[in-house]
């Protein structure tokens, strides 16, 4: 699972209200004032090139690879077993086929079981260091907003078709969330 997906999923929700809140305001107004100004973001770069966003991957990328290699041993060792008796089973008793059978599935059955586990471990691991950034972003993102007269910033990769590059902030975005997590 891609270690941003789910907050990429948080923040296309809250986008999607804030457009939609925007829209209606806007639409009440009759048309949107030509001073209006207008930028785009894009979410996911922010969290992979901010700093806290560097680190979270890393943590991630360190405790997905630690898995990774005990599941191997794991698979290696449940391989091993079939093996065995897939070469063996002609030569062994029904009494002893079937036990080896029973141990390769249960076997099998506990590996499952440790990999959903590890599965909801990284969800875990990932919903906590996101969170802290993602509150963060928000906070930055609104201050930056009022602070330059920005009537909407939307996120590039949630339902926007077209943009000018110079109306990307991504990049002067992730200066201000490195300074304010670094602030925390």
């Amino acid at each position: 699972m891609n270690l941003f997906y789910r907050s990429r999923i948080v923040i296309k929700q809250v986008l999607k209200a804030i457009i939609i809140t925007s829209l209606l305001f806007f639409g009440t107004q009759g048309a949107i004032a030509a001073d209006n100004k207008l930028g785009v973001m894009n979410v996911q770069k922010i969290i992979i090139e901010c700093n806290a966003g560097k680190t979270a991957k890393a943590l991630f990328d360190v405790k997905m690879n630690d898995l990774q290699d005990s599941f191997k041993q794991e698979e290696a060792v449940l391989k091993k077993l079939q093996l065995e008796i897939k070469k063996k089973s002609s030569a062994w008793s029904d009494e002893k086929k079937s036990e080896k059978v029973r141990e390769f599935q249960k076997n099998g059955r506990e590996l499952q079981a440790k990999t959903e586990d590890a599965r909801y471990e990284m969800k875990q691991l990932q919903d906590k260091e996101l969170q802290p950034i993602l509150k963060a972003l928000e906070k930055v993102v609104e201050k930056f907003g009022k602070d330059e007269g920005y009537a909407m910033i939307l996120d590039s990769k949630n339902g926007v078709i077209f943009f000018d590059k110079s109306t990307d902030l991504s990049d002067r975005i992730v200066k201000l969330l490195d300074k304010a997590m670094a602030d925390q």
